[in-house]
């Protein structure tokens, strides 16, 4: 059972369970998830994790499922259609919530927050996104029926720019060379190759059936990638003087991921095995332009918020959504680097954006267990300027 203190008030709350669907591209025609509705992507965590945990879906409490763009299939709480869709009782509720691309991280959060308060014992969380159905950029017509989101006022103040554009601004600002982010991104794609050949994914992923095949890596990772293929790549943010390229970014892509949170009390109750508990977690907000750094100043407040240094951290899940934010967060931490991402990560993966939090926090929980280990972090960085971050304690 635990033994670090935590700085979280209130009751413990404990990862009983992590699972996620295999990651498909977002493609028309070649996509693994192109006929596939997201309720039935979410539905299957649910049923997985319910499986798994091998309770009754009655006991679970609330259901916090993150979601970047809640509009046409994934509308109308999609936490709440997959639920019913699965058949399974209508009196369990359900919210949607929107942190960009922190959103499955938050679910998490905010269903640990229910729980160590004492308003729920077994909450489910997580996230889905099909970016191949519901586009994470609006569509132009969906901007002249509805409205822009920045006003005028917003403008005033801040220089938006895409996240490829940031994504370059923090390449720009520690001085990051595209050899160093290509050599990043083929390790991803080198690590991930490794972890699905050892089976280090089989605890986490669900077997999916398709096309008559049954898949149980993710569609995005392509073996055989090193650092002299990806350096014939064209870069796609700037055109000139730029470094980021398709190869050093996180590919668009579909999926669902999830998380079973209980309290001490209800693992007593439903016989359940904890396997990680939630040691501390916060969220910050950083500039909303260059907005992809905010992985280093969240794991700088986990760290003073515990006592912490970088080295008693066992493992570290930060996201991959461009190398650029990785290896300046590696700058300004200097962690060991082959404590980080060591199954690889979102460059050969794949990011369905508000599913990812939920990926990474079953992938912690796995690997503390598989390397017997015992403090995870994970950490994000989120369109508009946030940072999430996650400190796990195997159990």
């Amino acid at each position: 059972m635990p033994g670090r203190q935590s700085p979280l008030a209130g009751r413990d709350v404990f990862v009983v369970e992590g699972t996620r669907t295999p990651f498909g591209r977002s493609h028309p025609e070649k996509g693994w998830f192109r006929h596939t509705h997201p309720n039935d992507l979410l539905g299957a965590v649910y049923r997985d994790l319910v499986g798994r945990a091998g309770i009754a879906p009655s006991v679970v409490e609330d259901l916090v499922v993150g979601c970047t763009a809640p509009f046409g299939e994934q509308s109308r709480n999609i936490a709440r259609n997959a639920w019913l869709q699965e058949g399974y009782p209508p009196e369990v509720p359900a919210v949607v919530l929107d942190r960009r691309c922190g959103s499955a991280q938050t679910a998490s959060e905010m269903g640990a927050a229910l729980i160590a308060s004492g308003v729920h014992d077994v909450v489910i969380a997580g996230g889905v996104e099909h970016m191949g159905h519901v586009p994470m950029n609006a569509p132009a017509t969906i901007s002249e029926l509805y409205g822009e989101p920045w006003t005028a006022r917003m403008w005033e103040q801040y220089d938006f720019v895409n996240q490829g554009e940031s994504a370059e601004l923090i390449a720009d600002r520690w001085d990051l060379s595209r050899e160093e982010m290509d050599e990043f991104a083929a390790r991803s794609h080198r690590l991930a190759v490794a972890a699905a050949q050892d089976g280090r994914c089989d605890d986490e992923v669900i077997p999916w059936k398709l096309d008559g095949e049954v898949r149980t890596g993710d569609q995005t990772v392509r073996p055989g990638t090193t650092t002299e293929s990806l350096a014939g790549l064209k870069t796609v943010f700037r055109s000139e003087g730029g470094r980021i390229t398709a190869g050093s970014s996180s590919p668009i892509c579909d999926g669902a991921s999830g998380v079973l949170l209980a309290s001490g009390a209800a693992v007593a109750e439903h016989g359940l095995t904890p396997r990680a508990r939630i040691l501390d977690q916060t969220t910050v907000g950083v500039d909303p332009v260059i907005m992809l750094t905010g992985p280093i100043p969240a794991t700088h407040r986990i760290l003073e918020r515990t006592g912490l240094s970088i080295a008693d951290i066992d493992l570290f899940e930060v996201n991959e959504a461009f190398s650029s934010v990785v290896l300046a967060w590696q700058r300004e931490l200097e962690p060991d680097p082959d404590r980080v991402n060591v199954n690889g990560g979102a460059i050969a993966l794949g990011h369905p954006v508000g599913a990812t939090g939920g990926r990474l926090l079953s992938t912690a929980v796995a690997e503390l267990a598989r390397r017997d280990a015992e403090l995870a972090l994970v950490t994000m960085c989120c369109g508009g300027g946030l940072g999430t971050a996650t400190l796990l304690e195997r159990v």
